[in-house]
């Protein structure tokens, strides 16, 4: 693999992180940056004059990852040349598929030819895509695939994300990288870091990823009243307090944080499915802890690899790095000491966070994890 990075901040040009006289051939341009950047109606033209053969793909974020860097209110883009190995781009509208995340799954899935599939990347709309049935619907054909990504971000706005595939990036977007080679080897992991507290309680009433009720009671007034006076910031405050789900057909417990309220129904609109009979519970942040997640996922990200990592894909949680705040850029410097200094780093803060559990090939949608996807050729 071949590189090139490059970073807009606000109000500048673009600038090259490394000086090189490298021409990348028909380049992957990962482009992730802040939503009122990327709605210049001139950003994919800037993006197409630097790489006029790239494959560009566009995401907003809470915080875009670049190095051991972790930006705001700026772009970053990462061109990647895959010089033994190779990738194809598809992409979808939510909007188009009446917001249903299933039906857009499987007619992304459907265009992706499945002969030498290594693995499915996701830069997937984020303000109001169900996660969980984005995956179901993508997983109706990729048994054997692992699929890794996320959801895009808008600060902690929570107004609307952009994305978009070789053009200027919009709404509803959800856009697949599909990636083939033998000599490709791809590695995933995702970790929290979160600690769960107070009492555990069932969810006795939910539609899909709106929770009613739990213990037969306003799940809503239950909620606010664990906030107190944080209760007034909605739902940008759920972000230091989200759930521990645990439901009866996952061995695992998945965390869930609130994308926005409703409060007519005394409701709360989570970013993935939070199935009737599971347990949850609250849980609170430790910066140590978040960290030590971050470290802990890039373990395992590296423990069965037979190469060093070239590429590492990092996608976070915008509720860990507001926890974090001036200490964010630990986490991001924790993995990459691990998985060595040849890698090449980029990636963003998310609303969620694609990957399966350790051990599993089935995609699970997270929140509040460290996610990281590692390539090499």
């Amino acid at each position: 693999m071949r590189f090139q990075q490059f970073e807009k901040k606000k109000n500048q040009e673009w600038t090259a992180k490394e000086k090189t006289e490298i021409t990348l051939k028909k380049p992957l341009v990962l482009v992730f940056g802040n939503r009122y950047a990327l709605e210049n109606t001139n950003i994919y033209n800037e993006v197409k004059e630097l790489f006029p053969d790239g494959e560009i793909v566009f995401g907003s974020t809470a915080g875009e990852i670049i190095g051991g860097n972790v930006l705001d209110e700026s772009i970053t883009l990462t061109a990647i040349e895959f010089e033994k190995s190779t990738f194809s781009v598809f992409r979808e509208n939510s909007l188009d598929n009446d917001k249903d995340a299933i039906q857009l799954g499987r007619k992304l899935i459907n265009k992706v030819p499945q002969k030498g599939l290594k693995h499915i990347f996701i830069v997937s709309e984020g303000s109001f895509v169900n996660g969980s049935a984005l995956i179901e619907g993508l997983e109706t054909m990729t048994n054997d695939v692992a699929i890794t990504g996320g959801l895009c971000g808008d600060d902690s706005r929570f107004e609307k994300t952009i994305s978009g595939y070789n053009e200027n990036p919009s709404e509803g977007e959800v856009v697949l990288i599909a990636f083939y080679g033998e000599s490709l080897e791809i590695s995933f992991a995702q970790y929290g870091g979160w600690t769960p507290f107070g009492p555990e309680r069932m969810i006795t009433k939910s539609d899909h990823n709106i929770l009613y009720e739990l213990d037969n009671l306003p799940a809503l007034d239950l909620y606010k009243k664990y906030l107190g006076d944080k209760a007034a910031e909605l739902p940008q405050s759920a972000l230091l307090y989200p759930l521990s789900v645990k439901s009866k057909d996952k061995k695992e417990s998945i965390v869930r944080t609130i994308l926005t309220i409703d409060e007519k129904a005394n409701a709360m609109i989570l970013a993935g499915d939070v199935p009737e009979g599971s347990i949850v519970q609250l849980m609170m942040a430790n910066i140590d802890h978040i960290v030590d997640g971050a470290l802990r996922a890039a373990e395992i990200g590296m423990e069965h690899r037979k190469n060093k990592p070239e590429l590492a894909l990092l996608v976070s949680c915008i509720g860990r790095k507001l926890v974090m705040d001036q200490r964010v850029e630990e986490e991001v410097e924790e993995v990459m000491e691990h998985i060595g200094s040849q890698s090449t780093v980029a990636g963003f803060y998310s609303y969620g966070e694609l990957a399966p559990f350790s051990g599993n090939i089935n995609c699970e949608l997270h929140n509040q994890t460290m996610t990281l996807t590692l390539f090499s050729e």
